[in-house]
């Protein structure tokens, strides 16, 4: 069995999780990390004296050679670390959003594709247990057909301990419905098995620092004709974080990352059980390993989270505009509703 050994670019909070991760996956060797801050790489080098340290990525790529690169960088950074990342013959684990727009990713996917490695994008609600039962049981067809899907959530996305680069559009993309917004189009592509056709949105700007939007009320229709909507406010209040399916003949309740309910006809709502509870992010590497294995696309595709981001472009121009955006098609330029 081959191991792999794997570099992180980038040394916040998300790496940790990342190095706790590849604990549970026998394939997964970490063998060094990249961060600009000597502060945090004394603080991680304490906590993994076995890792490689390094304040340039392109250094540690150079030396290394990991046989993948795990890229956890700010957003404006991620189409140079991948393209790098790529020409250094490593695959790659790439955090969500894939990269500010549109064009980015179509530089990334270009440069993934002539270097002939793999890559991932980590959207990571395809491998919470809870939102994998929900999946299996959409698909199952035991609730009818699938109607509507309502994605709720709400916290204090202006907390003083937010680094500041997630409040500028130019570092991040966006605001909310970039950072968070990109989790719920995922959830409902993936719920749906439907591409989003047509987007309209409305949002507010009321942050108490940074240029980006602070909430936004969406509303989707996906091919199949479901309607789906996305409800996010980033000011202060109680939190919160559901996401709710209507079916013919029934409902789904679901909390990521606590649990999911299931509500059978006019029955009440009972626990959906979750056939495994494997860490999520343990899960995303073996799906990277696999993809490096056999040659099949890993859940998350380059193509699949372009196409989040073409969605998150969309609501953008529809708030700008007021009006709706109608997507034109996979990989294809978006035009506006007449």
């Amino acid at each position: 069995m081959k191991k792999y050994s794997i570099a992180i670019i980038g040394g916040g909070i998300i790496a940790e999780a990342h190095l706790q991760a590849m604990d549970s996956v026998e394939q997964a060797q970490a063998v060094a990390i990249a961060e600009t801050s000597e502060r945090r790489l004394a603080e991680l080098h304490k906590k993994y004296a076995g890792l490689k340290l390094y304040t340039d990525y392109g250094e540690l790529l150079a030396r290394e050679r990991p046989d993948i690169a795990i890229i956890t960088l700010p957003h404006f950074l991620h189409r140079e670390a991948a393209i790098r990342a790529a020409q250094a013959g490593c695959h790659i684990l790439l955090e969500k959003p894939m990269a500010l727009n549109t064009r980015e990713c179509d530089e990334i996917i270009a440069a993934v594709e002539a270097s002939g490695v793999r890559m991932l994008v980590g959207h990571t609600q395809h491998y919470f247990p809870e939102n994998r039962a929900v999946k299996a049981a959409t698909r199952s067809g035991e609730l009818g057909r699938l109607v509507m899907i309502s994605d709720t959530r709400h916290l204090n996305y202006f907390r003083a301990n937010r680094p500041d680069w997630f409040l500028h559009k130019a570092l991040s993309g966006g605001g909310i419905m970039m950072n968070l917004g990109s989790h719920s189009i995922d959830k409902l592509l993936w719920f749906t098995d439907s591409p989003i056709v047509s987007v309209k949105a409305g949002l507010t700007f009321f942050g108490d620092r940074g240029d980006v939007e602070g909430s936004g009320v969406v509303m989707l229709q996906h091919e199949s004709g479901v309607c789906s909507s996305i409800v996010q406010s980033g000011y202060r209040g109680s939190p919160s974080n559901v996401t709710e399916l209507s079916f013919t003949e029934g409902r789904i309740r679901l909390q990521t990352g606590v649990g999911a309910w299931i509500s059978r006809g006019d029955a009440d709502y009972e626990p959906l059980v979750p056939s495994d509870q494997a860490n999520p992010m343990a899960l995303q590497i073996r799906d990277l390993i696999a993809s490096i294995e056999t040659g099949r696309e890993p859940l998350c595709t380059m193509a699949y989270s372009r196409a989040i981001i073409e969605v998150v472009e969309a609501l953008y121009r529809s708030h700008e505009t007021g009006r709706e955006v109608v997507l034109a098609g996979a990989g294809q330029p978006l035009r506006q509703a007449k």
